[in-house]
């Protein structure tokens, strides 16, 4: 055996790919999952990490994750960051890429592949997706070449937070609509060594979240913008709106306007998103979106709702102003945005 190899820590935090029938469907199971681990003999190969799997208490379906568990993901890593070379997160698929968005901010100067898999058919299965992400997302975590957060699924290595869930049913479940992916499993890993980030300058540490609130409003024909007024308090930290195409809203400026000026003078800060998988949003483009703009609203460019939530998080927890914050959202930190 070659005493050179890379040492992976694996982070199971639960989701279908550790789960097992039982009466009441499937379930998450530590103890049968790590049974299942020691059965394959491609992760026993000379070609494979070391590695080792430490267990989140308690296993969750991936809807039920929080920012609490955001934090113990990032300080599960932390605390074992220098002993071992990289890292996989075995995640469900549903807010994996909310995770991985969040990972990629509270991880400052990471200089460590930290990789976050899981599959549609839970490992349990003949027919099972798990092994083939699970195995490339070791090798891909034990790669040099890699120093961010990403996610691999479906042949695709892509930047976690670029990632949006695609498909509830489809093996590839997920996409990166506004950036390419960075690597793709065929015969080999295929890398794109220019999209790549650098390691991380400076000493690497985490940014705890505070689960401050956020909020998001999704744009829709006929909306009653009055509707939301009464939410629009101090209390409201930040809000994300998901509006049509480059930034649009519905033109009504005299019930808009008020609403929105009404948040941004409480302090909360606004940020634009499009429905569009792909596009950038520019406010003031068309005049239906510089209502927004005149209001106080801030461009996301291209970035993903997921990614949007995330970074509002971890800058709120940094202990910025508010006008800090605003300029840095529109500010590219971690590869989320295209500016």
């Amino acid at each position: 055996m070659k005493t050179d190899r890379k040492k992976i820590l694996i982070i199971y935090t639960g989701g279908t790919i550790g789960m097992i029938r039982t009466s009441k469907g499937y379930a998450p199971e530590k103890e049968k999952f790590h049974q299942l681990l020691d059965a394959i003999p491609e992760l026993k190969a000379e070609e494979m990490p070391a590695w080792d799997v430490v267990d989140m208490d308690p296993l969750l379906d991936s809807s039920n994750i929080t920012v609490h568990e955001w934090n113990a993901i990032g300080a599960m890593i932390a605390e074992h960051y220098e002993a071992y070379d990289g890292f996989v997160v075995l995640h469900g698929t549903d807010t994996m890429a909310y995770t991985a968005s969040a990972l990629s901010f509270t991880l400052r100067n990471n200089r460590k592949p930290v990789i976050l898999t899981g599959s549609q058919i839970p490992l349990c299965e003949i027919r099972t997706d798990a092994r083939d992400n699970l195995i490339t997302a070791m090798m891909v975590a034990s790669d040099d070449r890699v120093h961010e957060v990403c996610l691999y699924f479906g042949g695709k290595l892509l930047r976690g937070n670029r990632s949006i869930k695609y498909s509830a049913d489809d093996l590839i479940a997920f996409e990166s609509p506004d950036f390419p992916p960075l690597a793709e499993a065929g015969i080999e890993i295929r890398y794109n060594t220019s999209l790549l980030l650098p390691p991380g300058e400076g000493a690497f540490s985490l940014q705890t979240l505070q689960n401050v609130p956020i909020g998001v409003i999704k744009v829709f024909p006929g909306i009653q913008f009055e509707l939301f007024d009464s939410i629009m308090t101090e209390r409201l930290k930040g809000i994300v709106i998901e509006t049509f195409g480059a930034g649009n809203i519905p033109g009504d400026a005299d019930r808009v306007l008020p609403i929105v000026r009404k948040a941004s003078e409480n302090g909360t800060i606004i940020i634009v998103c499009s429905q569009c998988p792909h596009g950038t949003v520019m406010l003031g483009a068309y005049e239906t979106s510089a209502t927004l703009k005149k209001a106080g609203a801030v461009s996301g460019y291209d970035i993903t709702t997921e990614a949007a939530v995330a970074k509002l998080y971890y800058l709120f927890s940094s202990g910025l102003s508010g006008e800090e914050i605003r300029r840095r959202m529109e500010q590219n930190l971690r590869g989320e945005i295209s500016v």
